[in-house]
C-alpha cells in the first residue's frame, strides 16, 4: 500500500545562480518517493519545479527574490513584438516527439550552452548530463522540435501535465538569435496548451528586475504565487 507521506529535504547552502553575493537553499520532494509521478501535476500547481528527477522550490533565507509564475492561457493574447515574433517563424516546423537522448538533440544542446554559459561549468556538457538534466523516466516530458527544411533549430523541453504545461528548458541555434527562438517556444507552448484546453503555462521563477527572469512578465497576464494563492501580477501587495 502507498504512503500518504512524502518527505521533504531541505539542500545545504550553495552558490545562488542568480545573485553572485548570496546563497541559496531548495526544499526537494524526496525523489526515491514512489508517489512523485502522481503528486508531480500537484506540485507544479504549488509553484514547485522540476530539474531531471528532482522537484524543487526555492527556500533561501532571508531572500524571497524567486517567485513561481504562470500564464492564464484562456486570457493571454500577444502583444505587438509577439505577433512579429510569430510571423518571423512561420517557416518553422513543430513537432511534439518523446524525450530522450539523440546525438543531433546533444549537439545543438552543447552549441548552446558553449554560446550562452562560456566558462560557466555548463559549457563542458556530456551526454549524461543532458539526460540527469532535461527529463526522467517517470516526468510527463515532451520535446518540442522547430526545424526549417529539415534542420533542427530549437528544443522547448516541456512538461505535460494535467492542469497545465511546464516550461522546463528552451535551447535553441546560437546563429538563429534574431529569430527569437526563446520567444517563439513560449508562445508555441501557450498555443498547444489552448489546443488542449488546459489552463495554465508554468514557466518557472519570476525575478522582479533580473535581467534573466523579467522578460516572463512580458506574457500578460501572468500570475504570480504569493502567500500561497495565485494572483496576477499587476496586483498591489497588501498595504502597498
Amino acid at each position: 500500500m502507498r504512503s500518504d507521506v512524502v518527505r521533504l529535504f531541505q539542500t545545504l547552502p550553495h552558490p545562488c545562480g542568480y545573485f553572485s553575493e548570496r546563497s541559496a537553499q531548495n526544499i526537494v520532494i524526496d525523489p526515491s518517493a514512489p508517489q512523485l509521478p502522481h503528486i508531480y501535476d500537484l506540485a507544479v500547481q504549488r509553484g514547485y519545479r522540476r530539474a531531471g528527477g528532482h522537484v524543487y522550490h526555492p527556500q533561501c533565507g532571508g531572500c524571497r527574490a524567486c517567485i513561481a509564475c504562470r500564464v492564464p492561457v484562456a486570457r493571454f493574447r500577444p502583444d505587438r513584438s509577439q505577433r512579429r515574433c510569430l510571423a518571423r517563424n512561420a517557416d518553422l516546423a513543430v513537432h511534439i516527439a518523446n524525450a530522450n537522448y539523440t546525438d543531433e538533440y546533444f549537439a545543438l544542446y552543447q552549441r548552446y550552452l558553449c554560446a550562452r554559459h562560456p566558462q560557466g561549468g555548463m559549457d563542458d556538457a556530456r551526454p549524461e548530463d543532458f539526460d540527469r538534466f532535461l527529463y526522467t523516466a517517470w516526468s510527463p516530458t515532451r520535446f518540442i522540435e522547430f526545424r526549417h527544411d529539415g534542420r533542427l533549430l530549437a528544443i522547448a523541453v516541456t512538461d505535460f501535465c494535467a492542469s497545465g504545461l511546464s516550461a522546463v528548458y528552451t535551447f535553441f541555434e546560437p546563429d538563429q538569435e534574431d529569430r527569437g527562438l526563446g520567444t517563439f517556444a513560449i508562445l508555441t507552448q501557450l498555443r498547444l496548451a489552448r489546443e488542449r484546453e488546459l489552463a495554465h503555462l508554468y514557466l518557472g521563477f519570476w525575478i522582479e528586475g533580473h535581467r534573466k527572469m523579467h522578460y516572463k512578465a512580458r506574457y500578460r497576464p501572468l500570475e504570480i504565487l504569493r502567500d500561497g494563492a495565485w494572483i496576477d501580477l499587476e496586483t498591489p501587495k497588501p498595504g502597498g
